[in-house]
């Protein structure tokens, strides 16, 4: 018989009105491929549909719906997504499927400035430090979106949890 197909979205329960978003981690532009072109290479629209599992008409629609969505078109209306029209897309997906925004909702979300911003977050210091250096202090620069200041945030933690591992690694080896 033939292969099994793919499950789609199509099919996919939804959870009820007010009920709390699912708690799957949202995944970010640089995990979503990995089919060796650069982080920063310009993807087709049928690469980003695979890749976030929408359909490419879905992407299209939303570029309509979103004006702040606009990716590279060549000759003949090929669409080209860059790393931030990637990133607008997963903030999209997950404002529409995750957390249960309207699309005007969600277009409102994205476009009406923070209406709360933390001046200053500090990672809590351990008895033993894991890693060399000082701990990171991460400052919010007003001109930056929050949802680009958490992601720069998360950008240098994983570093950090990288190094950590490594250092694991290595005493495990040693030991």
């Amino acid at each position: 018989m033939g292969a099994a197909a793919a499950p789609s979205r199509k099919g996919a329960a939804r959870a009820p009105r007010g009920a709390a978003p699912a708690t799957a981690p949202t995944p970010s532009a640089d995990d979503l491929f990995h089919d060796g072109k650069e982080p920063g290479a310009l993807r087709t629209i049928g690469e980003v549909s695979t890749a976030l599992g929408l359909r490419q008409h879905v992407l299209r629609y939303w570029e309509e719906q979103f004006p702040m969505l606009r990716p590279l078109t060549r000759a003949g209306g090929r669409r080209y997504y860059r790393p931030a029209d990637i990133a607008l897309l997963i903030q999209i997906d997950r404002l529409l499927h995750r957390e249960g925004y309207t699309i005007r909702g969600a277009r409102q979300a994205l476009t009406r400035p923070a209406t709360r911003r933390p001046r200053e977050t500090r990672v809590a210091s351990t008895a033993a430090p894991l890693f060399d250096g000082p701990a990171p202090v991460f400052e919010a620069d007003p001109a930056v979106a929050p949802e680009q200041a958490l992601v720069t945030a998360l950008g240098t933690l994983r570093g950090r949890l990288q190094s950590i591992r490594d250092h694991l690694a290595s005493a495990i080896a040693r030991a």
